[in-house]
């Protein structure tokens, strides 16, 4: 029998592999609209379909870690969820979303979306290995019983 760390692990390294894929997804997406490949309209509505099931995988991983009791994997994962939460809660009203095609290239936003996708491909990549690491603790310490 698997133990609960274990599961949790397991899960939580799948899904940081999705959200790192859907990362990849956003900085190709913005660098497409960056060099003309994709129009405004396009490049927004691809990119809006995937922030809101982005936000609910993240939050999903946050609220097991609590549920299992991993209170310092809790806290590195905290700052980021509530980070996408204040954004997404915080699209002005008349945007069609957190990405809007009317002011993507306003005030630097392209650039602004571009740092911010390139951090989460970075923060997603180390939890992706340390939750690697864990599942991998988990599972050897469940053979030792």
């Amino acid at each position: 029998m698997v133990s609960s760390d274990a599961l949790l692990f397991i899960f939580s390294l799948f899904d940081s592999a999705a959200l790192l894929f859907l990362a990849v997804f956003f900085i190709i997406t913005l660098s497409d609209l960056e060099c003309d490949y994709l129009n405004a309209t396009t490049c927004c509505s691809r990119l809006n379909k995937w922030v809101l099931p982005e936000i609910i995988a993240h939050t999903v991983v946050v609220v097991l870690l609590v549920f299992n009791q991993c209170w310092f994997l809790f806290a590195l994962n905290l700052p980021l969820a509530s980070y996408q939460m204040y954004r997404y809660i915080n699209i002005p009203s008349g945007n069609t979303g957190l990405y809007d095609p009317t002011e993507i290239h306003n005030r630097g936003q392209l650039k602004s979306h571009m740092k911010i996708a390139m951090a989460k491909l970075g923060y997603h990549l180390i939890f992706f290995f340390i939750y690697m690491y864990s599942m991998i603790l988990a599972l050897l310490s469940r053979s030792d019983e």
